[in-house]
């Protein structure tokens, strides 16, 4: 097969691809459900920010950086780049995918080539590997559902093989190969972090051997991993704090909430191997193995030294490449073991390895051409084309039968609509918080938000109702309310009681109700004109803020009353207008304690280390006797990676206010940070002191 022929070929399976994707979405029609429609909105966050979608524009790297607190923001964006020329609606926005799709069956067909030597000979068998990955049900299902897997795969699988060809002892070691593999591995952790669950093992043993290849190859790797780091560090940096806590809920409480299977036990080990059938095809897995296992006797048959080898044909076990395939192998294996230690388990967790498992499979494949060419030679031209024609066939029918299940599991209902009523997706329109008390797969508060702001619309939604403590904030300060008739989705007891507390204080106004299938319905509510909202957050906030002054004691009722105005202001509006009422009280009095702690506490909110250690920095000239601003500013100074610094504050300020436990803890904290390992026993001694000094001074004020 020629290299033209190639390219056309591989292109023509993507346009394939492509054609089924669009038709399915254009009779998909369903509304995102939670994760789905959170990546939604993540695209459009990153859209707007970089000025190309309506209701947003340009105001910064750390404006930018604020946007993506969880996950890298690579793949959201592309996504909102996407989003921009093809449209805000879901099937527009799935466009993406296709583009997603066509750089895995690059990385894939690529690296089918390095599989196979000669070059032209291993087009065939790297066409047949697109064709699998292209078939593949789980794949297919990726494909035709908005979340990262796809990106993750694409790029994991486009970084294995590049690590690989650097990795290659004989053709490897090029400075080009160092620079794309680097490159690769970057793309794919900046598209999700759960990346390093393959890369980490495949990195191990690339650097390994590269320490061991000479001075060359030793830069290389440093240079390689100084390019990583360079491109990872300024998002870590920046959300390092909410990417740990979202991480820990992501993978170990979610694990335990789910009851997934232990990562050391059987049915862990079992978890992913038994959804591979059903993820791959029946057919592409029993072929493939049943095909491997042909070319091991085979192998084991004829042995190295035969004169029957070469009469395997251009499919041979002499026309592989041993060190690519090894490389494959070990990336397979040790990512799959990587994978299954994780204690969180979910069908797409295992989708970065399905290409390489269906690059091993497509060997099994050919390897049956490669019986028939030596069982009817005298067919051999088209006999073993036919075969592996009618085999991938077969091996579509899951991948269809899967789809077209999906398209009776539709998503329907009346959420445009209620957007739409409440003023959602409307450009121009004022900034507005939709409170969303039910949760469903066609109405929560992230779907209602994607919607609320598509076209240049400024309405969110947000969940209360998880605690009995959101029905007075709800009844005092929420405009708009949604609640459902039947169905609640999966909301907890006091959800129920918010419903009908709404529905029966008087405050609010039935808008509208929209029916549902099944007989249910859902209904807007509207704050009554004879019920004003209570005075805003802008007026309790001070008072709030200079409750940090007092320590530990003021931090609960300060952060729970944040927390429960992040759900009622969505927009965070409260914050300029607070901003501009403190700068101009210091304008007046630079000595003003009370807008220092409202700045400080500002910018602690806003992910913004600096700022807020400047103000703790000014109360501690302005409360000289007060030791927690020299803690807050140290705390601060440490999350903005800076233990120097910090080390330096924490000193000075044990002199000034003696040997608090606090002061100490932190001390020693950021000294080890710093470098000073030898306090490390001595941090192991503070810190749980310091932790038990804060338990003690909070019991005790609970129990006052």
């Amino acid at each position: 097969m020629s290299a033209w022929l190639f390219r056309l070929a591989l292109l023509l399976v993507w346009l394939l691809s492509t054609l089924a994707d669009r038709l399915w979405w254009t009779h998909f029609n369903s509304i995102p459900a939670w994760d789905q429609a959170d990546y939604l909105n993540s695209a459009l966050d990153h859209g707007r920010a970089l000025g190309f979608l309506p209701g947003g524009g340009w105001q910064g790297w750390d404006a930018l950086l604020d946007l993506s607190p969880k996950i890298p923001p690579l793949a959201s964006l592309v996504n909102g780049s996407v989003m921009a020329l093809a449209g805000d609606a879901p099937a527009q926005a799935a466009w993406t995918l296709s583009l997603w799709h066509g750089l895995l069956l690059l990385a894939v067909a690529a690296w089918a080539l390095e599989l196979r030597r000669p070059r032209p000979a291993a087009r065939a068998f790297a066409l047949l590997a697109a064709v699998l990955v292209a078939l593949a049900p789980a794949l297919l299902d990726l494909r035709s559902d908005y979340v990262l897997e796809l990106p993750l795969t694409a790029t994991v699988t486009l970084a294995l093989w590049r690590l690989g060809c650097w990795w290659d002892p004989q053709r490897g070691g090029r400075w080009h190969q160092a620079f794309t593999a680097a490159l690769t591995c970057l793309l794919a952790l900046l598209v999700k972090q759960s990346a390093l669950l393959v890369l980490l093992p495949a990195l191990a043993w690339a650097a390994v051997q590269a320490l061991r290849r000479g001075a060359g190859r030793r830069v290389q790797l440093l240079a390689g991993l100084a390019l990583i780091l360079a491109g990872v560090l300024p998002w870590l940096r920046h959300n390092w704090i909410t990417t740990l806590g979202g991480t820990n809920r992501a993978v170990l409480e979610s694990a335990a909430r789910e009851g997934d299977p232990g990562p050391l036990s059987l049915q862990g080990w079992l978890w992913y191997p038994r959804l591979l059938p059903e993820q791959l095809g029946g057919v592409v897995l029993a072929v493939g193995l049943a095909g491997l296992l042909l070319w091991s006797w085979q192998r084991w048959r004829l042995g190295p030294g035969s004169p029957l080898r070469g009469a395997l044909g251009p499919g041979a076990e002499a026309h592989d490449d041993r060190l690519a395939w090894c490389w494959l192998l070990i990336s397979l294996v040790a990512g799959w073991v990587f994978t299954g230690l994780s204690p969180n388990k979910d069908d797409r967790y295992i989708a970065p390895l399905l290409p390489a498992l269906l690059l091993l499979l497509t060997r099994g494949w050919w390897q049956w051409g490669v019986w028939c060419q030596q069982r009817w030679p005298q067919h051999s031209p088209w006999l073993p084309a036919v075969l592996l024609v009618l085999g991938v066939g077969a091996g579509t029918e899951a991948g269809a039968e899967a789809q077209l299940s999906r398209l009776k599991d539709r998503q329907q209902g009346p959420l445009e609509a209620i957007v739409r009523r409440a003023g959602g997706a409307t450009a121009g329109a004022d900034p507005t918080t939709l409170i969303v008390v039910p949760s469903t797969a066609d109405l929560n508060q992230h779907n209602v938000s994607y919607y609320g702001r598509r076209g240049g619309g400024h309405l969110v939604g947000r969940q209360l109702g998880s605690s009995r403590r959101d029905r007075e904030p709800v009844l005092a300060r929420a405009e708009w309310v949604v609640l459902a008739e039947g169905d609640q989705g999966s909301v907890r007891k006091s959800a129920r009681k918010l419903d009908q507390a709404v529905r029966n204080s008087g405050v609010f106004a039935l808008v509208e109700q929209f029916p549902r299938s099944g007989g249910d319905s859902y209904s807007l509510w509207k704050r009554r004109a004879d019920s004003p909202a209570a005075p805003g957050f802008v007026e309790r906030f001070p008072a709030l803020a200079q409750g940090l002054a007092a320590g530990p004691e003021g931090l609960d009722p300060l952060f729970s009353a944040v927390a429960t105005e992040h759900m009622l202001d969505g927009h965070f509006l409260y914050r300029q207008p607070l901003r501009r009422q403190a700068r101009a009280r210091l304008a007046q009095n630079p000595n003003d304690a009370q807008a220092r702690w409202t700045l400080a506490l500002l910018s602690v909110l806003a992910n913004r280390p600096a700022e807020a250690s400047a103000q703790f920095a000014a109360l501690e000239q302005v409360l000289p006797a007060n030791p927690w601003p020299s803690a807050y500013r140290a705390v601060v100074t440490i999350a903005g990676w800076n233990p120097w610094r910090a080390a330096a504050i924490t000193s000075a300020a044990r002199q000034r206010h003696g040997e608090q436990p606090l002061l100490i803890a932190l001390d020693d904290l950021s000294a080890v940070l710093s470098g000073a390992l030898w306090r490390v026993p001595s941090a192991l001694q503070s810190i749980p002191n310091a932790v038990k000094s804060v338990e003690s001074e909070l019991q005790d004020q609970a129990s006052s």
